[in-house]
């Protein structure tokens, strides 16, 4: 209950972040359903087709986390029309490395909310999570073409490492 919060977007709309729930996983497969091919080649380095993205056994091990290993918050809100229930629009995801006291963090906006503030927020409470739980240094891995997620990892700190020859950058950033 701790990193439940709400907040608002640049836009104006209510949103609430908090920590992933085993109940969310029928959310989870809207949500994936609704990302473009590119905003899932930001997040994954590669191609996959929603029927991969969305199979119980990968959503299994998403939405039932190791709290002492990782750390995934979601953005939901009101879906539109009345008594529609809820939908989550963001996914800020912190995992421990193995033997090492460091963590990765990912994040993956749905395109529909892109560009609104909420992909800052949820690095910024990954970042809080991180400190809390006293890891040393944070890293994100980000396609060299993903100039958004770069920019939010530079306006809260990162350290940016370009790698030309895979096509990737690395964002560091010590606790």
């Amino acid at each position: 209950m701790q990193y439940v919060d709400h907040w608002t977007a640049s836009d104006g709309a209510g949103l609430t972040i908090r920590p992933i729930r085993p109940e969310d996983e029928p959310m989870m497969v809207a949500f994936h359903q609704g990302l473009s091919e590119r905003s899932v080649y930001l997040r994954y380095f590669h191609m996959m087709n929603v029927g991969q993205r969305t199979t119980h056994e990968r959503l299994t091990g998403i939405c039932f986390i190791d709290y002492d290993r990782e750390m995934a918050l979601v953005a939901e809100r009101p879906q539109a029309g009345a008594g529609l229930g809820r939908e989550i629009v963001g996914v800020g995801r912190l995992t421990r490395k193995r033997g090492v006291n460091e963590a990765e963090l990912a994040v993956l906006i749905s395109d529909v909310f892109q560009r609104r503030g909420l992909g800052t927020e949820l690095v910024r409470r990954l970042i809080d999570i991180a400190r809390k739980e006293k890891v040393e240094r944070l890293t994100a891995d980000i396609l060299a073409e993903n100039r958004n997620m770069q920019r939010i990892c530079e306006s809260l700190g990162f350290h940016m490492q370009y790698e030309p020859d895979d096509g990737m950058v690395t964002a560091e950033l010590r606790l």
